[in-house]
């Protein structure tokens, strides 16, 4: 019998909800919003300057970087 793992795509698709979920939720405990659309430019270049400085390129934590700065951009452009 060989390996096989159905529907693995939907232990991928959890693992990013909730890479994405704790960070969107450390970055409203640090700014003190209540949605990742509040932050300023400023802020937002913060994150982005973090995950380019401590986030591996490998880290599944560049999920969450991902989806958290294409929200923003998609509510800030």
């Amino acid at each position: 019998m060989s390996f096989e793992w159905p529907r693995m795509h939907k232990w991928e698709e959890n693992i990013e909800r909730d890479v994405t979920e704790g960070l969107e939720e450390r970055i409203r405990e640090v700014y003190g919003v209540d949605e990742i659309t509040e932050l300023t430019e400023a802020q937002i270049e913060q994150i982005e300057e973090y995950r380019e400085n401590h986030v591996s390129e490998y880290s599944p934590m560049n999920w969450g970087f991902s989806n958290v700065i294409m929200r923003w951009e998609d509510e800030n452009a």
